[in-house]
């Protein structure tokens, strides 16, 4: 178990203000001029010695993506940090509780990290729903430029760095790096191709690196209390500790940082009090948001809570947004209601997924209510596999993984509505369109 010791976010239940004096007693801007004073290299190989990976979904070693940036920044194409608390995933809510309670963490990351990558500025782009706690980090941004941490001189390095907050407009299209920094620029939020990755040409058409704010808030800890007292948590490849969203059927839901690799049944046990109902009424868990597929209670129980632990049940870690479905879930109901989220964010850049993913969930609903034959269930498949790694972001792969895992593991549950549906009406069913 993560001893109170170990925690980074000291104040994730905002028990204490969030303002910078208590950010200060807690152990934020503490001397963070020393932090810089290591050096640009420095800092990125104490990071990559840590083992952080990326908090916000793919999981990529963030040292080595913080080591892309082009060591000798051009005056005329200056680097740029852009930070994505953009968190539409359906499950996940840890950015939130960081930039509510403990926005300052987040402040000093995106400096320390900014100034690692020999960045100008850092932009916070924030989910437009997320109102308050807008106006919060507006106000720790500002109580930041007060203190003499950002601006001029930023904590008297001699190191010139700006953080900007642009709130988003509700687009989950938005969450995905290059869609994000189209949405900065002014324009359409829409994914755009790569190669050239942000690192070569991103915001304003200059190197930018994307990152999560999960992954940038740990920076400044990891580097205050060393990058083996970091990796001292989580098994090999999986290291440090991690935010985990618990929500569903658990007697309390809760967002609470743990180490990774802790096991889900423990994990479940520690915070949250249990299984509704308790462990034989689990029926499927939804480990890293609505994205990843669901996997059913046998197989999760003792998984280790970490890329790859998920990955060996098929399926992943992702945001850590852990979605709890007891006995008494409409499995396929709920697997239908995420089709038509993904159905509604799609930019409709791509054809397979602005036509594949109305599709799928219009089939989807009709397995729902058991309105199909038993040979669509393949077809659904087949499609989901054809909308899968065919379009420029992952928004075609997380329409697609949901209603795959639902029938790798759930296909007799959607066979038995299909026969029970045309027990009742005699014959083949009708193959109708589900109402919009």
């Amino acid at each position: 178990m993560l001893a109170d010791k170990d925690r980074i976010f000291t104040n994730l239940y905002g028990y204490q203000p969030w303002n910078v004096d208590a950010a200060m007693k807690r152990g934020d801007w503490d001397n963070t001029k020393a932090l810089l004073e290591l050096g640009q290299d420095k800092i990125i190989d104490v990071i990559k010695a840590s083992g952080l990976r990326g908090r916000g979904g793919a999981g990529f070693p963030t040292g080595m993506k913080w080591s892309f940036m082009p060591k000798e920044p051009r005056p005329d194409r200056p680097s740029f940090l852009v930070i994505n608390a953009d968190e539409s995933e359906p499950g996940s809510c840890k950015d939130r509780e960081i930039i509510r309670h403990d926005p300052h963490k987040l402040i000093e990351g995106a400096l320390v990290a900014g100034f690692a990558m020999r960045a100008r500025a850092a932009y916070i782009y924030i989910r437009g729903e997320y109102i308050r706690e807008a106006e919060t980090l507006f106000a720790a941004v500002a109580e930041a430029y007060d203190r003499g941490f950002l601006g001029k001189n930023a904590c008297g390095s001699g190191y010139d760095f700006d953080v900007f907050v642009h709130r988003g407009a509700g687009a989950y299209i938005c969450g995905e790096e290059t869609a994000m920094i189209e949405s900065l620029e002014g324009k359409k939020g829409q994914p755009r191709l790569k190669p050239p990755f942000p690192a070569g040409a991103g915001l304003y058409g200059c190197p930018t690196t994307v990152n999560n704010v999960e992954s940038i808030a740990v920076a400044p800890t990891i580097l205050r209390r060393g990058a083996e007292w970091f990796s001292s948590f989580g098994r090999e490849n999986n290291k440090g500790t991690k935010l985990f969203q618990i929500s569903g059927h658990v007697d309390r839901p809760c967002v609470v940082e743990e180490s990774m690799s802790i096991t889900f049944r423990e994990l479940i046990e520690r915070h949250c009090g249990g299984i509704r109902g308790g462990w034989d009424n689990l029926l499927a868990v939804i480990p890293g948001g609505s994205s990843v597929p669901l996997v059913p209670a046998a197989e999760i129980m003792d998984a280790p809570m970490d890329f790859d632990g998920l990955k060996a049940v098929g399926s992943g870690l992702g945001t850590a947004a852990v979605i709890v479905m007891d006995k008494s879930t409409d499995i396929v109901r709920a697997i239908s209601r995420l089709s038509y989220f993904y159905k509604h964010e799609s930019c409709g850049q791509c054809t397979p997924c602005r036509e594949g993913t109305g599709w799928m969930w219009r089939v989807m609903e009709r397995m729902r209510t058991g309105d199909a034959d038993v040979a669509e269930i393949d077809t659904l498949f087949q499609v989901t596999k054809q909308v899968e790694g065919h379009t420029i972001c992952a928004l075609g792969d997380a329409a697609a993984w949901p209603i795959q895992g639902l029938i790798r593991h759930f296909r007799p549950e959607m066979e038995r509505r299909i026969r029970e549906r045309k027990g009742e009406t005699g014959g083949n069913a009708p193959m109708m369109e589900a109402a919009e």
